[in-house]
């Protein structure tokens, strides 16, 4: 059994500050480089929108192809990725999960590592986390949601314990960074 860690969508423009900033979510940048060493191998996305895209209907213009606000945060430990997806690239979708990626088949990629186990941090609780964790239990992936490591949008109020709420129904298990242990047992 491999164990994966896939950190969502931690870009400047959804920190304070940036387009779409959220309210400390810088803050998961120090936890996610805390316990980064912990995993077998370690999965990034970034939405990766073009300039046209439907998506900024519902939403503010963020993370634009190529722009210093669709990079990752400066302080967050880009060395340690295994690999880095893109995804929201096409005009006509919003992209909200990294299964959705559109340089790579996350599940695809996820069975040929035998990574049978992932943990799920990043940015935003209620949109992007919610709906990658959501797709990694549906692809029959035992699934983990780092609570101190997530933050929220929150564009109602109650988004993101709802997201939680929903996440932990359909099977992720919500769990802390400081109860990650060691893989040599079964987490």
């Amino acid at each position: 059994m491999k164990i994966g860690l896939l950190i969502v969508d931690v870009q400047n423009d959804f920190c304070p500050g940036g387009a779409l900033g959220v309210k400390d979510g810088d803050k998961v940048v120090p936890v996610i480089n805390s316990m980064i060493d912990k995993f077998d191998l370690v999965i990034s996305s970034q939405d990766w929108h073009p300039e046209n895209s439907i998506h900024f209907g519902k939403w503010p213009v963020h993370c634009i192809a190529g722009t210093k606000g669709a990079e990752f945060h400066p302080d967050l430990n880009v060395g340690k990725i295994d690999l880095k997806l893109k995804k929201g690239t096409d005009n006509r979708d919003d992209g909200y999960s990294a299964f959705e990626a559109t340089n790579i088949s996350l599940a695809d990629y996820l069975e040929e590592n035998k990574i049978t186990t992932l943990y799920i941090c990043g940015l935003t609780t209620d949109y992007c986390v919610k709906e990658t964790a959501l797709d990694a239990v549906k692809n029959g992936i035992h699934t983990f949601v780092v609570t101190d490591a997530i933050a929220a949008v929150n564009a109602k109020p109650n988004d993101e314990k709802k997201a939680l709420d929903e996440m932990y129904s359909k099977g992720c298990v919500l769990i802390e960074s400081e109860e990650i242990g060691n893989f040599d047992e079964n987490p």
